[in-house]
């Protein structure tokens, strides 16, 4: 009984350090500020200091990752909590700026379709068909990186600074090949997609796995 109660305790100390990191930490800070900047864009209307605060955000998309490799806090729980707040970020901040009308709508609306469909796609494969986690891939992550960037260069791009003008060609030079690149990773996915689906499948109707399935 004894034994017992200390695995139980030793699972949940485990569990606890699990969502309790630093760069769990981290990404709630970043997404904390996402009603600050809905709130410079649009409550004081104010391009300049939204869009450098965007571009912040953006730039320390990376320390989050970073802490966690460097420091052994890797969880399960961040796993997930960093992506799916990366989306929401995301999502929210390309609402934001087409309500603000400081981006093409075009290119906003491409982004987003992009950003949902994949995204709900996973999930449901996740939840209803058992589907494996999979890591974002190195060139998913130059595009989101790309992309974290224009939107900050057409923001700034529309503000009364007096170099917004290369901000806004920023913006139109990188915008199309963030989102090319993001589109191309979206597809480049469904290999992933596949082997994780028939090995949820192997698993559910008790069959062995062949690992040379892997190298399709």
């Amino acid at each position: 009984m004894g034994s017992q109660r200390n695995d139980r305790a030793a699972s949940r100390s485990s569990s606890t350090r699990g969502i309790a990191t630093w760069p769990n930490l981290i990404t709630l800070v970043r997404l904390l500020c996402l009603p600050l900047f809905v709130w410079l864009l649009l409550g004081r209307d104010d391009r300049a200091y939204a869009g450098w605060l965007l571009g912040l955000l953006g730039a320390t998309d990376w320390i989050d990752g970073w802490v966690a490799r460097r420091f052994d806090q890797v969880s399960e729980f961040g796993k997930i909590f960093d992506p799916t707040a990366d989306r929401l970020m995301f999502i929210v901040t390309v609402v934001a700026i087409m309500i603000d009308g400081s981006a093409p709508w075009w290119f906003c609306v491409a982004v987003l379709v992009r950003e949902v469909v994949f995204g709900a796609t996973v999930a449901v494969l996740k939840l209803f068909f058992a589907m494996d986690r999979f890591d974002v891939t190195y060139l998913g992550k130059w595009a989101t990186f790309i992309l974290m960037f224009t939107f900050p260069g057409f923001v700034m791009g529309e503000s009364a600074l007096g170099i917004r003008g290369f901000f806004e060609a920023f913006a139109w030079v990188a915008g199309p090949i963030g989102l090319a690149l993001s589109y191309y990773t979206a597809i480049a996915y469904v290999p992933t997609i596949r082997r994780s689906l028939r090995r949820a499948g192997d698993v559910v109707v008790g069959e062995p796995h062949d690992p040379a399935d892997d190298g399709e």
